[in-house]
Parts: structure tokens; C-alpha cells; sequence
């Protein structure tokens, strides 16, 4: 394939991924969106392979079938409750990959550079290593965190903002040396070290994040590992992965400023571990207080009587898997003329936009899943919301308790509404580990067990009322 074929196919490709982007904006053609990355990125492969710099097709297609056939295990046998953990886990590879070229491409004996064009190509090297190392640590504390093999809440270590602040300086120093080094076993040697630094910055950064920003993390890492996957398009001279990594990059970061805002918190301090590093206080007395459970019986007539009901979905509900008998539950009560609508806190789940995909799979129309800005000044006139597997984002202390580790995030003040039925296996608490005084209100009910299992008991009981 000549030259100018494979510019055109770049060009399509770069622009289905920036259609790509656009449809995945939006719930209604978020599907159209995927399509268009699936199609972007099979016209990138092909016109990569078929080039004329590239040579070794048996080793190709060998390395492309053992991963393509790891891709479709794992995604067949991976569940909905898990993508958040995969996401992270995705991310680790593109940083690797980072890191690996990037070496790769500085020992390569065939590469010759001088004058101005070799400084730019050790400064693109050092760059893409860097941000690929800690691209790949910081994925792997994150999957360890999502995945509960290492623990949500963060650590803080004596001078850890002083602690990163050297290793930065440090990578910088080792930097400096790096490029126009006049040894290349010393300059080696350097890139070497400056890696090692980078691998445990990223895994001291992401486990100074407390368990409740990990959404946000999941969103940064995103960002990381595209500015990784842009430096390594840089490295090879690849204008195409140039494009695709500036894209992710720079959508990652929005995103991540998008959600910081949404929990009161500058990008900075989330990032720096700022966040989350106390384990929260409980009001005074509130110890000996008791809940007020709930039966399914109970729950089901509550509903039938009431004309307006709002949802609220969390992780608890992915985990249940109770997404289609959410949405079964919900087409009972509108038939019966009762109002039924979805409220979604932006950082609600795992990782960005965990609960709509989920609730998408389920065929939840898209007109009745609103956003917490829009839907919060309504749930006063609610009658009846179900809070299913959610803890955090209605916890009230984020707006009552200044010491609190959530503090100024604004959340769903679902305690407004008549009633509040808080479906729950147990009365432990959140991700951020934070006591919710929720749970102790008068008007909060609490139905207690599996939540596939109550809403499914809660579907025929309302069938019979």
C-alpha cells in the first residue's frame, strides 16, 4: 500500500474517531459511536499492516491471533459489575506498551538521528516512558482497589506530596542527562532509573486515593494513557496514533475536570490524594439509633400508591445484576399510571457512566434517565424513591458533616422525597467507607437482602395489588 493510500485511510480513521467521540457523548447514539470506533480503528490496522515499513507478517498475524483470542475471553466471560476493574486494567497495557517502545525505540540499532532531530526524538522518548510508567502502576493499584485485593481506603504516607515532588524533580534531573547524553550506555542507564521512579510515583499517587474517587481516577488514567499512546505515535513517527491518543487524552482530562466538579473538588487535589483520607465521622448519639426495615409486601404498596417514583441506582444494583428487574418493576408501575423516572449521580458505580450502560442493557428508555443537576429539584415532590445498592451519593453528611471525607460533594437529597426505601444487604457502609445517616431518618424505610431479590418480590407483590 503506497503512501498517500495510507494517509487517506489515517485521515478516515482520525475522523470516525473524533464521530466516535461525539456519539459516545450522548446515550441515544452511543451505540452509532462504537461503531464508528470499531470501523476507525479496523481501517487503522489494516492500512498499518499492508504499509511498506512494515515486514514480518507471520510474526504479526501469530501475536494478533493470540490477542485477539485473550480479547474475546475475557470479554465473554467478564461481567458488567467488572468493566470498571477491565477499564483499569486496559489502561496498565497501553502504558506498558508505552514504556516498552519507548526503550525499544532508544536501543534500536537501525534508528540515526543528529542535530535537533535527535534531541526531539530523546525528549519524545523520555516523555512516553515517563507518562507510560505511571500510567501502567497507577492502572494497577486502581484494578487492585476496584477489584478489593487492595484496600479502598488511601495511603497516607509521612510527606507524601513531598515524597512525589522529589521524584518528579528527580525523573526531571535524570532528564536533563538523558537528552544530549554523550555515552548512550550512561543515557540507558538514566532512562532506566527514571522508569523505576515513574513505576513507584504512579503507585504512590493512586494509592494515596481514597476508595470514593475512584471514578475519577479510572477517568485520569484514561487521560494518562492516551497522552502515553500520543507520545509513542510521536516516537514512531505514527501521525495516526498521534491523533487517537491526543483524542483520549484530552477527552479523559475533560471528563475528569467534569466529575471533580460534580464532587466539589479541584482535579488537583483528587489527584495528589487530597481526597478521602479520613474515615469520617458519625453524628453524636446516632450510634444507638435504629433503622426502620421494611418488607417487600410493605414496599410494594408504598409504590402502588404513590404517582410519582424515582430510581436511584448504585453500585449495589450492578452487583445484583438487578438492572432488568429494575426495569420490569418500572413498566409495571407505569402502567398503572404512576410516574417512574431515574435519577443518576455522575459518579455513581465504579467508573464513568457505570449505571446508564447498565441501564441501557436493560432497555430503560432514555427520556426517563436523568442527570443529578437535573432531576435533584424534583425529588422534594417525589413520593416514593428506591435507592438500590447506592450509598455515597446520598449520603447527607457530604452537605451536614464538614469533617467528613465527602464534604462538599453535592449528592442526591433523596431525604426530601415522602418516603425513602433504601435497598440494602446490610448496613455497611460505602465505598468511602463514611457512616450515612441516611439510614436513620423517619421517613427512610430499609429493605434488607439480595436486590434482585426484593425488586423481583417487589414485582409480584405489585403485580397482586
Amino acid at each position: 500500500m503506497n503512501s498517500s493510500l495510507i494517509t487517506t485511510a489515517y485521515i478516515a480513521s482520525g475522523v470516525l474517531f473524533i464521530l466516535s467521540l461525539g456519539g459516545l457523548s450522548n446515550q441515544e447514539t452511543a451505540r452509532r459511536g462504537n461503531l464508528y470506533g470499531i470501523l476507525g480503528m479496523a481501517i487503522a490496522l489494516f492500512a498499518t499492516i499492508f504499509s511498506s515499513e512494515v515486514t514480518g507478517y507471520a510474526l504479526i498475524v501469530i501475536t494478533m491471533g493470540i490477542g485477539g483470542a485473550m480479547g474475546v475471553a475475557v470479554s465473554r466471560k467478564v461481567q458488567m459489575t467488572q468493566m470498571p476493574e477491565l477499564v483499569a486494567i486496559l489502561h496498565s497495557f497501553v502504558g506498558m506498551a508505552a514504556v516498552l517502545v519507548g526503550i525499544a525505540g532508544y536501543i534500536d540499532p537501525e534508528a540515526h538521528f543528529s542535530g535537533i532531530e535527535k534531541t526531539i526524538h530523546e525528549i519524545e522518548v523520555f516523555a512516553g516512558v515517563f507518562i507510560g510508567a505511571i500510567t501502567f502502576t497507577g492502572s494497577v493499584v486502581a484494578f487492585g482497589k476496584l477489584r478489593g485485593t487492595i484496600g479502598s481506603k488511601p495511603l497516607t504516607l509521612p510527606f507524601r506530596h513531598l515524597i512525589n515532588l522529589i521524584a518528579i524533580l528527580v525523573a526531571l534531573w535524570l532528564g536533563i542527562l538523558f537528552v544530549g547524553a554523550q555515552s548512550k550506555g550512561f543515557a540507558l542507564l538514566g532512562l532506566l532509573v527514571m522508569t523505576l521512579i515513574a513505576f513507584g510515583l504512579g503507585w504512590h499517587m493512586v494509592m494515596a486515593i481514597g476508595g470514593a474517587d475512584m471514578p475519577v481516577v479510572i477517568s485520569m488514567l484514561n487521560s494518562y494513557s492516551g497522552w502515553a499512546a500520543a507520545a509513542t505515535g510521536f516516537m514512531l513517527g505514527n501521525d495516526l496514533l498521534i491523533i487517537a491518543g491526543a483524542l483520549v487524552g484530552a477527552s479523559g482530562a475533560i471528563l475528569s475536570t467534569i466529575m471533580c466538579r460534580a464532587m466539589n473538588r479541584s482535579l488537583f487535589n483528587v489527584i495528589l490524594g487530597g481526597f478521602g483520607t479520613s474515615s469520617g465521622t458519625v453524628s453524636e448519639g446516632e450510634e444507638t439509633r435504629e433503622v426502620i426495615a421494611t418488607n417487600q409486601q410493605e414496599t410494594a404498596t408504598l409504590l402502588s400508591e404513590a404517582k410519582n417514583v424515582v430510581i436511584v441506582p448504585g453500585y449495589g444494583m450492578a452487583v445484583a445484576q438487578a438492572q432488568h428487574p429494575v426495569y420490569q418493576l418500572t413498566e409495571i408501575l407505569k402502567e398503572k399510571g404512576i410516574s417512574v423516572r431515574f435519577a443518576i449521580h455522575p459518579v455513581a458505580g465504579r467508573m464513568p457512566g457505570h449505571m446508564n450502560v447498565l441501564l441501557a442493557e436493560a432497555k430503560v428508555p432514555y427520556d426517563i434517565v436523568l442527570e443529578m443537576d437535573e432531576i435533584n429539584q424534583d425529588l422534594s415532590d417525589t413520593d416514593v424513591i428506591l435507592v438500590i445498592g447506592a450509598n455515597d451519593i446520598v449520603n447527607p453528611s457530604a452537605l451536614e458533616d464538614p469533617s467528613s471525607p465527602i464534604a462538599g460533594m453535592p449528592i442526591l437529597e433523596v431525604w426530601r422525597a415522602g418516603i425513602v426505601v433504601v435497598l440494602k444487604r446490610s448496613m455497611a457502609t460505602g465505598y468511602a467507607g463514611v457512616e450515612n445517616p441516611l439510614f436513620f431518618k423517619t421517613n427512610t424505610r430499609m429493605l434488607f437482602g439480595d436486590a434482585k431479590e426484593s425488586i423481583t418480590g417487589l414485582l409480584n407483590s405489585v403485580r397482586q395489588l
